[in-house]
């Protein structure tokens, strides 16, 4: 009995699903990992966020390089005599930075992502929470060091590194505060809240829009006829379940029973 039980746990292990297995196990090393670092102090967790952030960011920026490896033998290599105006020399390190080689990428994404998750680490720890403010933060320093590491600060760094952080920040807070519009569940609608209750109750949820259209409101629920509800288009059947409800709930016939 004792060896039948252990071979049918060897069994059942072995029809699980490998990916599975993978996807709890790395789960679980995640959590682990999470768990730690939460202990760590503040600047051991910063650096740590930071550098694991930069490896993922230099990763997806030289697969990116890439892509992008062939365009950049386009642009042109001027002389080292040209006469070209600081406006247009700065136009085209513009280009070769956005257009560059895998090794180029990689250090341009591994900047923008390491110090992005950096600040962010940061602020977090110490505000106790992460809000649009946080993030627009986090975006601005990166999106500064990404313009002096990239080479696209032209002959005024200083301010290039200013107006591309602020773009950053901008950018990333409009796209917290859309992801935070997302994320929230819709509010309730009060108005009808007694009348979802009765519409769910009576398995007729689906016609709930019905009574928004014709602004039946919970107010309305002891007034309704058959030609209010036939007025909302709601069919005979569920008509009748409605109207049949409301004479024989107690609170809505007697506020029917009052208004008479």
């Amino acid at each position: 009995m004792e060896q039948a039980g252990k071979q049918g746990i060897m069994v059942a292990s072995q029809s699980q699903n490998p990916i599975e297995q993978i996807q709890a196990r790395f789960k679980d090393l995640e959590t682990g990992f999470r768990l730690w670092l939460s202990k760590q102090s503040l600047p051991v967790e910063a650096a740590v966020v930071t550098t694991t952030s930069a490896a993922q960011g230099a990763a997806i920026g030289a697969f990116m390089g890439t892509l992008t490896a062939d365009a950049s033998s386009t642009f042109p290599t001027p002389p080292p005599n040209a006469s070209l105006n600081p406006q247009a020399m700065a136009s085209l390190k513009q280009a070769q930075a956005l257009a560059g080689g895998p090794l180029i990428q990689a250090r341009n994404f591994a900047v923008m992502t390491g110090v992005n998750a950096g600040i962010s680490c940061v602020l977090k720890r110490i505000r106790g929470k992460e809000d649009v403010q946080s993030s627009m933060a986090a975006a601005f320093g990166s999106g500064a060091l990404f313009s002096l590491v990239s080479g696209m600060g032209g002959p005024n760094q200083a301010t290039n590194a200013l107006t591309s952080g602020l773009f950053f920040a901008l950018v990333q807070g409009g796209l917290f505060q859309i992801g935070q519009k997302f994320s929230q569940p819709p509010a309730e609608d009060t108005h009808y809240a007694k009348t979802r209750h009765m519409l769910n109750n009576l398995g007729l949820q689906s016609y709930e829009k019905n009574f928004k259209k014709g602004l039946l409101t919970d107010n309305t629920l002891p007034l309704l006829t058959d030609s209010a509800l036939r007025d909302v288009r709601i069919p005979p059947g569920p008509r009748l379940l409605i109207l049949d409800h409301i004479q024989r709930d107690a609170d809505l016939k007697d506020k029917r029973g009052s208004r008479k």
